[in-house]
């Protein structure tokens, strides 16, 4: 296999798991979507302690999917870093494709959108134009980011199953 087709291998089961769960995904990424659509637009209009309070429970919603999201992906997997390590020595380069996915999903969606796009527009523009992208971005840019660090993760520190298969397993018989 090629390491192009191996790193290929993350994406796919990233939209793959943001797919079957999107009810999940959307729905926790909703909280960020509606506070950054808020706060970001009327930014001098939120009490300072309230804006401080939405971050709060944009946060707790952030880790809730990125656990619920974790769960979901592992159930059933060992990871280990012994795997990790072979991973990355066996197939640095299908890494450094995933270094250059995510760094050119950056580039589009964090550089490009947020940055040089929003110069373009006349300044009473901008702070709604952001506040409307990040409002698109959280159930979809950011949170498919989480899910493909995710699944990463789950790439490289799986502990396949002819390795599993020649680790000694526990005894099932009680003593």
């Amino acid at each position: 296999m090629s390491e192009l087709k191996r790193a290929l291998e993350v994406p796919k089961w990233t939209w793959h798991c943001y797919t079957r769960h999107w009810r999940l995904v959307v729905g926790l990424s909703s909280i960020a979507s509606i506070q950054r659509l808020i706060v970001v637009n009327w930014t001098d209009r939120i009490p300072h302690g309230l804006a401080l309070a939405s971050e709060v429970v944009v946060m707790a919603a952030r880790i809730a999917l990125v656990v619920l999201v974790w769960r979901l992906a592992m159930r059933g997997l060992t990871l280990h870093w012994r795997a990790g390590r072979a991973f990355a020595r066996n197939h640095w380069r299908s890494l450094l494709w995933q270094a250059a996915f995510l760094g050119a999903a950056v580039l589009v969606f964090e550089v490009l959108a947020e940055h040089v796009l929003s110069q373009l527009l006349p300044e009473s523009a901008r702070q709604t134009y952001l506040a409307v992208l990040l409002f698109l971005k959280n159930p979809t840019v950011i949170a498919l980011t989480f899910i493909w660090c995710i699944g990463l993760i789950r790439q490289v520190f799986r502990v396949r199953a002819a390795e599993e298969a020649s680790r000694p397993q526990p005894s099932t018989v009680d003593h």
